[in-house]
C-alpha cells in the first residue's frame, strides 16, 4: 500500500486512494470514491459512494463529504463544516439517488462549522469563513461570510486578504496583482 489507513478507519472495496494519502482515525470511506494523491483525512471522516476527491485535499475531523459532492485539487475543509446533498430531505419521503451536484473548485477554503448547501459551486481560491452558510454560487477569490454568506473581501492565490486601491491590488505578502472586474469578480493580473 501506498497510502496509509489508521487501524481504527475503515475503506470499503471499491474505493480507490491515492498515493501519499492518510486516513486517520474512526474515517469511513465508501466504495466507488476515488481520493487523489497526498490528501489528508482527520479523524471521524466519512466520504460517501461515488464522491470525488482530487490531490492535496485536506479534510479535518468531523466532516461528511457526501454523495454528489466533488472537491477539486487542493481544497481545505475545516473542522467539522457541513456538506448537504439533498435540497428537500424528509424521513418519510426518501431521496437517496436524487443528489444536487456540489463543485468545490480548486484551491478553496471552507472554514470550521460553515455549512455549503447542495447545488452551489465554491470558485477557485474563494474562502469560506468559519460558520458561515452558503446558499448560492460563491466566485473565485472571494471571501464570503454571514447567515446566509455574503462576500465581504477578496483574498489572494496564497490567502492572503487583498486591499483594493480603485479596481487595482497586490498581495503583501507575495505580491500577485489582481484588478477587478465587477462588483462580483476579480483577476490575477499578474
Amino acid at each position: 500500500m501506498d497510502y496509509f489507513v489508521h487501524e481504527s478507519a475503515y475503506v470499503d472495496e471499491g474505493a480507490e486512494i491515492g498515493e501519499g494519502t492518510k486516513i486517520w482515525h474512526f474515517s469511513h470511506v465508501m466504495p466507488e470514491a476515488r481520493i487523489g494523491k497526498n490528501c489528508t483525512l482527520g479523524q471521524n471522516v466519512f466520504v460517501g459512494r461515488g464522491v470525488r476527491i482530487g490531490n492535496n485535499v485536506k479534510i479535518q475531523n468531523n466532516v461528511s463529504v457526501y454523495e454528489g459532492v466533488e472537491l477539486e485539487d487542493d481544497v481545505f475543509c475545516g473542522p467539522s463544516m457541513v456538506f448537504t446533498n439533498v435540497k428537500n430531505p424528509r424521513s418519510a419521503y426518501p431521496r437517496q439517488g436524487q443528489y444536487t451536484k456540489t463543485l468545490v473548485k480548486r484551491g478553496a477554503t471552507i472554514g470550521a462549522n460553515a455549512t455549503v448547501v447542495t447545488g452551489v459551486t465554491l470558485g477557485e481560491l474563494s474562502f469560506v469563513a468559519a460558520g458561515a452558510v452558503v446558499t448560492k454560487d460563491v466566485p473565485p477569490y472571494a471571501i464570503v461570510a454571514g447567515v446566509p454568506a455574503r462576500i465581504i473581501g477578496w483574498a489572494c492565490e496564497c490567502g492572503e486578504r487583498l486591499t483594493f486601491e480603485g479596481d487595482r491590488a497586490v498581495c503583501p505578502h507575495c505580491a500577485k496583482a489582481y484588478r477587478k472586474l465587477a462588483e462580483d469578480r476579480i483577476e490575477r493580473v499578474r
